[in-house]
């Protein structure tokens, strides 16, 4: 990554960071940084994040792991990440009017994982996003077997998750994803 790119993108962190200080209690700028130069291949995550639209920031300290999750804050589904099918198998099997990816392709070139239910009600707990744009979210086995897949966003003020086709795609459908550092 060019020095003046990671320099930027850490600056952006570290205002996002100081501006919110409530988001992450118990945690301090120096700690964050130091785990961002030990794992500067996240910080590439972070700009690729950043880039497409996200706007990452830290969402949690993982108990059980340790790690600190980033995600993508953006009021709305970040705008380099919309009209995309759920995966490459939704993708194919799509006979027309076929969307130009899928997310799952799109958050592993990116080197993120889509939002699960619980990460997302949790960013929803902290910021009301997608209130005009919706998100699709980590889809269990067994509901993408019979070929549906999770979507969420907040309306009426309210969080809603949602199932459809896996295969639907919407101009204002995209993905939130989340990178563990």
């Amino acid at each position: 990554m060019d020095p003046n790119q990671y320099a930027a993108q850490l600056q952006i962190l570290q205002q996002r960071f100081e501006h919110q200080p409530d988001r992450h209690p118990g945690l301090s700028w120096p700690q964050v940084l130091e785990r961002l130069q030990a794992a500067p291949a996240k910080l590439e995550v972070l700009v690729a994040m950043e880039t497409s639209g996200g706007e990452p920031d830290l969402l949690a300290l993982d108990a059980n792991s340790g790690e600190l999750l980033f995600c993508d804050f953006s009021a709305e589904s970040p705008v380099g990440r919309r009209s995309l099918c759920f995966d490459r198998q939704a993708l194919d099997a799509r006979k027309a009017n076929k969307p130009a990816g899928c997310s799952d392709e799109m958050a592993q070139a990116i080197g993120i994982e889509l939002l699960n239910e619980q990460q997302y009600r949790l960013l929803q707990s902290i910021k009301a996003v997608d209130q005009k744009t919706s998100s699709w979210l980590a889809t269990p086995v067994a509901i993408r077997k019979l070929g549906g897949a999770l979507f969420g966003d907040r309306r009426y003020d309210q969080v809603f998750v949602y199932h459809n086709g896996a295969d639907s795609y919407y101009a204002a459908r995209g993905f939130r994803g989340v990178v563990r550092v």
